[in-house]
C-alpha cells in the first residue's frame, strides 16, 4: 500500500521490448535504500516490481496488460516519472490510501498557473465520473491530491508550489497522459450497494 506523497522523482534512462515484456531501467537516488530484488515501487502510481537494481537505478518488466492501461506505454529516455516506496507499517499516514492499481488513464486538458499556485484539468471517460466527487480523494500519476471541482469529463485539482517543484509535475504539458486511481473506499461501497459495473477502462 501507498499513500500518494512522492519520494522522489526518477527518470526514465532506457526502454527496451521484447516480445510481451517491456523493460524499463529508471535512474534513481535515496529511494533504492533498502530496495532489493522482489520489491515494490510505485512508478507514477502504478505498483512495479523490482527485476535488478544497481546504486543508481532499477530495472521492472512491465507486461502488456499494464502498458495498455498506463501511461508507461508513452515513456521514453528522459521521461520524468514520480517513485515512492510501500507504507511501512509504523508510518505516519500522510495521503489517502494508494493501491498503486491504475483505474484509468486521464489526459491534461489544462495546466494553468494562478499566482502562486497552479489548476490543472484532466480529462477523463465520463462513466469514471461516480468515483470523482468535489473534496475527495484521487491519485493523479501516484499522487495524492484533492478534487477541486468536477464536471461532465473533467475534474481540477489544485498544485501547490512544493508539489509543482518535487514531481513530474514540472514536466507535464496539456495532452499528455496521466494515470488515475480512484478512491478505494468509493468502489468498495459501489460494490457493496450492488452498483454493477465496476472498473473496466482505460483511456480518455
Amino acid at each position: 500500500m501507498f499513500t500518494g506523497i512522492i519520494e522522489e522523482i526518477g527518470s526514465v534512462v532506457e526502454v527496451n521490448d521484447a516480445n510481451e515484456i517491456r523493460k524499463i531501467r529508471f535512474r534513481a537516488g535515496g529511494i533504492l535504500s533498502g530496495v532489493g530484488k522482489g520489491s515494490s515501487i510505485a512508478v507514477s502510481g502504478v505498483c512495479l516490481t523490482v527485476t535488478g537494481f544497481d546504486g543508481e537505478s532499477f530495472t521492472v518488466d512491465v507486461v502488456r496488460e499494464t502498458m495498455s492501461r498506463t501511461s508507461l506505454k508513452d515513456v521514453s529516455a528522459g521521461t520524468l516519472v514520480n517513485l515512492e516506496r510501500p507504507m511501512r507499517a509504523d508510518g505516519r499516514f500522510d495521503g489517502h490510501i494508494v493501491q498503486g492499481h491504475v483505474d484509468a488513464v486521464g489526459r491534461i486538458a489544462k495546466f494553468d498557473r494562478e499566482g502562486d499556485n497552479w489548476n490543472l484539468e484532466i480529462d477523463f471517460r465520463e462513466e469514471f465520473g461516480r468515483y470523482i466527487v468535489e473534496k475527495g480523494s484521487i491519485a493523479v500519476d501516484g499522487i495524492s491530491l484533492t478534487v477541486a471541482a468536477v464536471e461532465k469529463g473533467t475534474f481540477r485539482v489544485a498544485i501547490i508550489p512544493h508539489t509543482a517543484a518535487h514531481t513530474n509535475l514540472k514536466q507535464s504539458r496539456v495532452g499528455d497522459l496521466v494515470n488515475l486511481e480512484f478512491d478505494i473506499v468509493a468502489k468498495y461501497v459501489e460494490k457493496m450497494m450492488g452498483a454493477g459495473g465496476g472498473i473496466s477502462g482505460s483511456s480518455v
